[in-house]
């Protein structure tokens, strides 16, 4: 699973104007996974399932 950096610099992701991060492919908003055990938050593109990681 790639971080949320790592795929916004390769292309996987982009940003709209708002600031949201959208999964290139779909252009759909991502949506947040928060597990309060872990340090980091899955997103979650809905269309396609792909899944990325994020440090809090």
């Amino acid at each position: 699973m790639k971080s949320i950096r790592k795929a916004l610099r390769e292309g996987e992701l982009v940003k709209d104007t708002y600031e949201r991060v959208t999964c290139a492919t779909c252009e759909k908003t991502l949506k947040t996974e928060n597990d309060p055990d872990t340090i980091t938050t899955i997103r979650t593109c809905p269309e396609c399932g792909s899944e990325w990681k994020e440090i809090r």
